[in-house]
């Protein structure tokens, strides 16, 4: 067994035991820790624009005037999305559709990077794009077949009133989807910015924010399904 797998092991379990703790104790606990959580990815991914820009403007002779302004709007952009839509969607799905519904769309996020490493590492394949050499066509199926799991375990249980059903498997299959292609994007802005990871406070993992870029697309997402469709 590495030492890295077994960082990565440990820190999951103590992820998953706060994700738990959060998502079942107090409303202000859960709006702090949202919060909290907010302004961790916000650092991270503001780090990873100050590193795209310092790459693209070396060879530039106003190198710090256009540091300056690219980096306020990209700190605006990203303060505005984490807070005002990613926080603030957490906070109505875990307040009017219930924290056990809440932890399902989480489900369905864990479930997709699941399958994408399985079949992954198990079939190999042709890479899905150059953006991520790691994820492959083979994965991203597995992504879609493992993410409709968390819907089969509900299914065995009082918590949700859910059926099994073309409507609920498609918004399953959209948010699967939707936290892919944010996976995708953090990647595409990883690759740019030439780091592996967008920070080093999870040990074995990375950042934050490589844990959960595909979560803070997938929960606004949901809500809006949830509201408008």
């Amino acid at each position: 067994m590495s030492e890295n797998f077994l960082k990565r092991t440990i820190t999951s379990f103590i992820l998953l035991f706060l994700l738990f703790f959060i998502n079942f104790s107090h409303q202000y606990i859960f709006i702090f820790s949202i919060l909290l959580l907010g302004l961790i990815i916000c650092i991270e991914a503001n780090s990873i624009f100050f590193k795209l820009i310092s790459v693209q403007s070396l060879n530039q002779k106003s190198i710090i005037k256009n540091i300056n302004f690219k980096f306020l709007i990209l700190n605006i952009i990203t303060f505005c999305y984490i807070f005002f839509i990613f926080c603030n969607n957490a906070y109505e799905l875990h307040k009017f559709q219930s924290p056990i519904f809440f932890l399902y769309i989480i489900s369905i996020c864990f479930f997709t990077d699941i399958g994408g490493y399985v079949f992954g590492k198990t079939f190999g394949g042709k890479k899905l794009s150059k953006i991520s050499p790691n994820k492959t066509i083979t994965g991203t199926i597995g992504s879609f077949i493992f993410s409709v799991i968390p819907l089969f375990i509900i299914l065995n249980t009082d918590y949700l009133n859910l059926e099994f059903n073309i409507n609920n498997i498609v918004f399953i299959l959209l948010i699967s989807l939707v936290s892919q292609l944010g996976d995708l994007f953090v990647s595409y802005l990883k690759r740019k910015a030439k780091v592996k990871d967008t920070g080093n406070i999870l040990p074995g993992h990375g950042g934050v924010l490589d844990r959960v870029d595909g979560i803070i697309f997938a929960i606004p997402f949901s809500n809006l399904l949830l509201n408008f469709i």
